[in-house]
């Protein structure tokens, strides 16, 4: 097969003979495809994901369609997002070698990559319904943050490389697009794709899209997040992109690519440890939760605290790049004056963080693409109790996140929102 043929969607029946003779793929599983059995695991939004497995091995292939799965072809989406991922995976792997599958064909026509099958990994949303604590994912996803969000960044790089990397992923507008619409507006006035658990929740549905406090500063962060090309972002860091074991984290589908915010990624994805938080009464068919909870609460704490140190860590070593010369500090003998600069980029990452994690509660709840952490609770009125307390404690975070001075702080409004007896 080559990246010349017309894009045809692959399916369990016609990979074998379509990738039968790629010499990327045979050599990882076998060339006997009649010993080949493929599997159709993708169960996201986007994609189609195939496990297959030879004589030899296992890979997995994944291919974009030319629309978004979760809706159907009446929303339709370039291919070339393929692109964005595997160029975003690259690099990452470059930055934070070991966090991300292994990359064994790119196909651009096809839009289709094979990589590394990762087992016996799960995905960590899925890990954290069935209550596992899992002992390395704060110190491994604090690490990949701040080793990608500060290599990536005119921090580190040389400029004429960053500006050229800010050119390439520029043209993941579409997927930007989804983003912006679905992550900063769409949760805030009454869009057609929207959906929430009803009738519970009617009531702080109403309430929060009549907050003009709460849609202003929804809106302040769109502008952060269009306008401040920080950095490439992983731009979908949330528990359903992130593979686990006990001892192995793994960062996974970095389609959303692109420059922005440093904050961004992390607000995202402590948001989602967050919202496993108010989740776990939800999860208790099998006895009590409160030990899951605590850990949930640790893990925000570690993985902020590992990202800072290592960030900082960074900065004294790898401070490279245009921003923040070692030329007008350290080697004028100010290192103080570098650490004062570095308090200051902590703190604007730590408020625009906690907006970023706000708006992003309120997006899973309200808007088109939910999590399973409250979609699998069952008891529907147990569910939009869940629910209405992490759109609580979000817009909390968003509309005073200057006001929030550590996650302690943070942790405390959890846990006083999450024993509050009604909605």
């Amino acid at each position: 097969m080559t990246g010349k043929l017309p894009f045809e969607a692959l399916s369990v029946e016609t990979l074998a003979a379509r990738l039968g003779a790629n010499e990327a793929l045979c050599s990882r599983i076998g060339k006997d495809t009649s010993r080949w059995k493929v599997r159709e695991v993708g169960d996201g939004n986007l994609n189609l994901v195939f496990i297959v497995e030879g004589a030899t091995g296992t890979a997995i292939v994944k291919q974009a369609l030319p629309y978004v799965r979760l809706v159907g072809d009446s929303w339709p989406l370039p291919l070339k997002r393929s692109f964005f991922e595997y160029h975003a995976l690259t690099r990452q792997e470059a930055r934070a070698p070991g966090s991300v599958p292994a990359i064994y064909h790119f196909d651009e026509g096809q839009a289709l990559i094979i990589m590394e099958y990762l087992s016996p990994h799960i995905i960590l949303r899925r890990a954290l319904i069935e209550g596992r604590q899992l002992p390395n994912i704060a110190r491994d996803i604090g690490l990949f943050m701040a080793r990608t969000l500060f290599r990536g960044s005119d921090l580190h790089m040389a400029t004429k490389d960053r500006k050229a990397d800010l050119a390439l992923f520029a043209d993941n507008v579409e997927l930007c697009d989804i983003t912006e619409n679905l992550v900063f507006s769409d949760p805030y006035f009454d869009a057609k794709m929207n959906r929430h658990t009803s009738p519970q929740l009617d009531r702080i549905v109403a309430e929060l899209r009549a907050d003009r406090d709460l849609k202003v500063e929804a809106q302040r962060l769109k502008h952060i997040f269009a306008a401040n090309a920080e950095t490439l972002l992983h731009g979908d860091l949330h528990s359903g992109s992130i593979m686990v074991t006990d001892s192995e984290t793994r960062m996974i589908d970095p389609e959303f690519a692109f420059y922005g915010p440093i904050a961004f990624d992390v607000g995202m994805l402590l948001a989602n440890f967050w919202m496993a938080f108010f989740s776990q009464r939800g999860h208790e068919q099998g006895g009590d939760r409160s030990a899951m909870r605590a850990y949930l609460l640790d893990v925000t704490i570690e993985t902020w605290s590992v990202f800072r140190t290592e960030f900082s860590h960074l900065w004294r070593i790898e401070r490279t790049g245009m921003l923040y010369q070692k030329s007008l500090f350290e080697d004028q003998g100010d290192r103080l004056g570098a650490e004062q600069a570095l308090d200051h980029m902590l703190h604007s990452i730590w408020t625009d963080m906690l907006g970023f994690a706000g708006v992003e509660a309120h997006r899973r709840i309200l808007g088109l693409a939910h999590n399973a952490d409250f979609e699998t609770i069952a008891d529907e009125d147990l569910r939009a109790t869940c629910e209405a307390k992490a759109l609580k404690f979000g817009r909390h975070i968003a509309v005073n996140r200057r006001q929030i001075h550590s996650i302690d702080e943070v942790n405390t409004l959890a846990t006083l929102i999450e024993r509050e007896s009604s909605i």
